[in-house]
């Protein structure tokens, strides 16, 4: 009987403990199937997130890089004047070195450190009073060699003398004259006048000094006409012929000054060193020039030759200057493979920069002479190359703009 006591309590126990375990196990089915559940909304919301990353990632792929904001301008044609370009050398129509002839104490200086004179105006007196006292013995000999030989004239028609005294007082008189007439010559050497009218440079002298002859007193330039000696090669010389004009830059005037002249001589030797051709111009400048143009300066010169070239021409802005040449960046219609239109963001038909080297020529101001690879009316970009590739979608914005021109006047700030 206990035994079965013990069994009937166990499995009462049994009964009872059953529903607990099945409470348990629901509760855990629930906790993971609310983990699942949490689990797929969380990895669908990063599938789609991360879907959505990709097919922006293929998007802005398939579409490129955003469009750069540049300034464009249009390749011009026109006729360009014929320049050969050169460096030119300032130099006086007349200029002279004052120096003395003979020696002498200076006595008096009659002019000042870069003064302008007049032709003839005395500038240095040597001393010369000794000079002047042997012209003052030569006279009073003069005078009694004049009333012998006019005596002698008198008795010889007489026949009171012979011819030989005659002759004798005639060589005499002449003599003294002669000697005479040297002296004043040699004391006029004595005062040193300017041989043109120009303007002095500065005194290399002062007063009491001893001068041998050959002395440099001071140098003189004539103001009245200047010439430009310059140089051009010798293939060139012969499109130049006398007459053709030129004109003159002067390098670092403000504001800038540009003269007119012709060229009136063609050296008719080569340098051998060089093979150069030396040529010399006129200023046609009437007024000033001596103020803008001073002796040895050197100056920018521009032949105009008579014949013109057409050429296409863009801003120096829009070349891009490397080793491996130079290039611009044209501006055309954007493509897809098919050669269909890209539109843009805003619509329109969208744009694309193409590299194209090109083969620079002369220069005219701000603008470039372009010899091979851009033809008139295409687009160019002026403003923002450097940020360009070849094929990169741009976006063009002309609201800042620059004025090139050909004659520029660039204020010296």
């Amino acid at each position: 009987m206990p035994s079965n006591d013990n069994t009937t309590e166990t499995k009462v126990l049994r009964d009872q403990s059953a529903p607990r375990s099945i409470s348990n196990v629901m509760r855990f089915v629930i906790a993971i199937g609310l983990s699942l559940v949490v689990i797929t909304v969380l990895a669908g919301t990063k599938f789609a997130q991360i879907s959505s990353l990709i097919r922006f990632g293929k998007a802005a792929q398939a579409a490129g890089p955003p469009p750069e904001a540049v300034g464009t301008t249009v390749a011009k044609g026109g006729a360009w004047e014929t320049v050969l370009e050169s460096v030119g050398s300032v130099a006086a129509g007349r200029g002279v070195t004052i120096s003395n002839e003979i020696p002498g104490v200076v006595r008096a200086i009659r002019f000042e450190s870069g003064a302008r004179v007049r032709a003839g105006q005395v500038l240095v007196e040597l001393d010369a009073r000794v000079e002047k006292a042997q012209l003052a013995s030569l006279r009073a000999r003069r005078e009694l060699a004049t009333s012998t030989a006019t005596r002698t004239r008198r008795l010889e028609a007489g026949g009171a003398t012979t011819k030989a005294q005659l002759d004798a007082d005639e060589a005499q008189l002449k003599t003294v004259s002669a000697d005479a007439e040297a002296l004043q010559a040699q004391i006029a050497k004595k005062t040193i006048r300017a041989p043109f009218a120009g303007k002095l440079g500065i005194r290399s002298i002062n007063l009491g000094q001893y001068l041998n002859p050959g002395t440099a007193i001071t140098v003189l330039e004539s103001l009245e006409a200047v010439y430009i000696d310059f140089t051009v090669p010798q293939q060139e010389v012969a499109r130049i012929p006398v007459a053709t004009p030129i004109r003159i830059g002067l390098p670092g005037s403000q504001p800038p000054v540009t003269l007119q002249g012709k060229v009136v001589a063609v050296d008719p030797n080569i340098d051998p060193v060089t093979r150069a051709v030396k040529l010399r111009a006129s200023v046609q400048d009437d007024k000033g020039t001596g103020d803008k143009l001073r002796p040895g300066m050197f100056v920018n010169v521009s032949v105009v030759l008579p014949e013109r070239a057409n050429v296409v021409s863009i801003p120096a802005t829009a070349i891009l200057r490397a080793p491996y040449g130079n290039s611009v960046f044209i501006v055309e219609d954007r493509k897809d493979e098919q050669g269909h239109p890209v539109k843009g963001p805003d619509g329109k038909p969208g744009k694309m920069a193409r590299q194209q080297f090109v083969r620079v020529g002369v220069s005219r101001g701000d603008f470039v002479a372009i010899d091979e690879g851009v033809t008139a009316g295409q687009e160019v970009v002026m403003l923002g190359a450097f940020k360009l590739r070849n094929g990169a979608p741009v976006m063009v914005n002309n609201q800042v703009t620059l004025s090139p021109s050909q004659t520029p006047t660039p204020q010296n700030r």
